[in-house]
């Protein structure tokens, strides 16, 4: 189901909703507390590195598990993509088959994630894991795709990834604002923080964090990869069914592309066949391109119609995360820790 969150859970304003709300969110935040202490998980053989974050909703998760599949790869591992299949109606575990799958059985994330690195989804991860265990070998590494929160499966490395911008909204637990269980629970849960889009020093993201965990927060950014040097003076209607599209848009400008109209939609949004032909209609009045990211090209894929005609008539713009500083050198070495145990 797509989400759309609240435009107050990160602005001014909204105060009275969030307060009108803190009963529900007092419950959410009690019932994730009590799930994430009382947890028995289940210790996999095979060490496990987590990506997830600390509010709903989209941070730069993907790209940075993709870096982190590429960088274990060049040292000679074998990563493992382990996700709970957001969207898809299959509860798994299966091995996600990116050239027979489509999004509404395995989510588009994996349905990415697939397309690079072998990806299991299951909705109970200690059972991914297990099958993970059967299919891999010794020499390989799970990658969990979120889950953060999940206590299901003991983690060996918990990566936290935090929008520089956005940061943790107004602070509270949803559906008060965007935290998926209180902040003083979840920081100790990781042992690294990437800041997507800021610096590492001198940010209240930091310094909130600070308060509350040991755990070196270092900074990173998404950018365009070399291919969109393509959409350069290009004119181009943008649509983006992601949790934050204004990054997506943002980012494409910076290609030099002439961004002639913006659609933005609900994260993990099924296109109809209405919106579909408005798009196709909307490029060819204004002449211009289609371009979407490549996880909403994802959930095109296997559909009929006029959304097939999309998935055709739509360029993708390809992202990668990029570790500044002495970032990268930090991250490499969380990572031989977790390797290490």
């Amino acid at each position: 189901m797509p989400v759309s969150e609240p435009n107050w859970w990160y602005g001014r304003g909204g105060t009275w909703k969030a307060l009108l709300l803190s009963p529900i969110a007092a419950a959410v935040g009690a019932i994730a507390t009590r799930r994430i202490l009382n947890a028995k998980p289940y210790r996999s053989h095979l060490p496990v590195v987590c990506v997830g974050n600390f509010t709903a909703g989209g941070s730069g998760k993907t790209p940075l598990s993709l870096l982190l599949a590429k960088t274990l790869s060049a040292e000679g591992r074998e990563p493992w993509f382990l996700s709970r299949g957001y969207g898809g109606k299959l509860e798994g575990p299966v091995r996600v088959d990116p050239e027979h799958h489509r999004a509404d059985e395995v989510g588009d994330e994996p349905l990415l994630l697939a397309r690079a690195f072998p990806t299991v989804i299951a909705r109970d991860r200690r059972q991914g894991a297990q099958t993970i265990e059967k299919l891999a070998s010794a020499n390989a590494v799970i990658i969990m795709d979120d889950g953060l929160q999940n206590p299901a499966l003991a983690k060996d490395l918990s990566i936290a990834v935090v929008d520089a911008k956005r940061g943790f909204g107004n602070g509270r637990v949803i559906p008060a604002g965007p935290l998926r269980a209180p902040l003083t629970v979840q920081a100790p849960l990781v042992q690294l923080v990437v800041l997507m889009g800021g610096r590492a020093t001198d940010n209240s993201v930091t310094q909130t964090l600070r308060k509350l965990t040991d755990a070196p927060v270092i900074a990173a950014r998404t950018q365009a990869d070399e291919s969109a040097a393509r959409f350069r003076g290009r004119k181009v209607v943008a649509f983006a069914g992601i949790a934050n599209p204004d990054r997506f848009f943002s980012t494409l400008e910076q290609t030099g592309a002439n961004v002639v109209a913006k659609r933005a939609f609900a994260d993990h949004h099924p296109f109809s066949e209405v919106e579909a032909r408005s798009l196709l209609d909307d490029a060819e009045r204004l002449g211009a391109i289609l371009v979407t990211t490549e996880k909403d090209h994802a959930r095109l894929g296997g559909r009929s119609g006029f959304c097939a005609d999309l998935e055709k008539g739509s360029e993708t713009l390809a992202i990668a995360t990029v570790i500044d500083g002495d970032g990268l050198e930090v991250l490499q070495r969380a990572l031989r820790g977790a390797l290490g145990r």
